[in-house]
């Protein structure tokens, strides 16, 4: 039996009210559905609307007008307390600036959002040093972020991540603040996630080279997708329906 759709966007609207009076829409009748074990990529330039579309699947913003469902819940017009107890739940966040306490160790790092949902601290320490160990930084625990590499501190963010055991991984911008060689590292670990434990994950990015690594492409311009394929041989197809919807 085909499972049901991780997440799933009909006709998602998204306005924001102007100082001058009046409202601006970033999104229009955005629609899409998100199976278990995807690799997704949502990719657009600066003020395509991506962000805003991150923000309303990561339940960190709600929609104008349409329904969103998550594991078939329709969280669309839920409380800010019920979708903070969705996020923590469903979701684990991947951001580009790793959002790590600087003042606290890694290990307490990682413990953080099972400390949220009341996890005994003993559970909270084998999980999390679980975690570290499945990201290759059992040896780290006990070192603050300030004291790690760019690459060592997003792994850490990835371990956070998963701790919660989230049905979900959301990446923003994941390799935002890393050179190309860590950024490529942390890419193939999410590859990785994605095959052996069959992770769903969403990227977040504007650049084609790391959408690439996601096996499917949600290309967002002027608020509408004009894109929803597999990845492209090259970033021309991406472009021209950018051009499409010019017209």
């Amino acid at each position: 039996m085909k499972q049901p759709p991780v997440i799933s966007l009909k006709k998602i609207c998204k306005s924001f009210p102007l100082e001058v009076g009046g409202e601006q829409q970033v999104l229009f009748d955005v629609s899409f559905d998100i199976n278990p074990g995807e690799f997704v990529a949502i990719m657009g330039p600066s003020g395509s609307g991506k962000s805003t579309c991150m923000n309303i699947v990561g339940a960190l913003d709600t929609a104008s007008s349409g329904i969103y469902e998550l594991y078939g819940k329709d969280i669309t017009t839920m409380s800010a307390d019920e979708l903070a107890t969705i996020r923590n739940e469903y979701i684990g966040f991947v951001f580009q600036n790793f959002n790590l306490l600087s003042k606290r160790n890694i290990l307490d790092n990682v413990m953080l959002p099972l400390m949220y949902r009341g996890i005994p601290m003993s559970e909270r320490i084998s999980k999390s040093r679980e975690m570290l160990k499945l990201v290759g930084l059992e040896n780290f625990e006990t070192y603050l972020p300030t004291q790690l590499s760019g690459g060592m501190k997003q792994r850490v963010a990835i371990a956070r991540a998963l701790a919660g055991d989230p049905k979900l991984i959301l990446a923003d911008e994941p390799t935002g603040a890393l050179d190309s060689k860590m950024g490529n590292e942390i890419l193939r670990f999410f590859k990785k996630l994605n095959k052996d434990l069959g992770i769903t994950i969403i990227m977040i990015t504007h650049e084609f080279e790391i959408a690439s690594y996601a096996d499917r492409i949600l290309h967002v311009y002027d608020g509408r997708i004009t894109y929803d394929g597999p990845v492209p041989k090259n970033e021309h197809v991406l472009l021209k329906s950018e051009k499409s919807r010019k017209k």
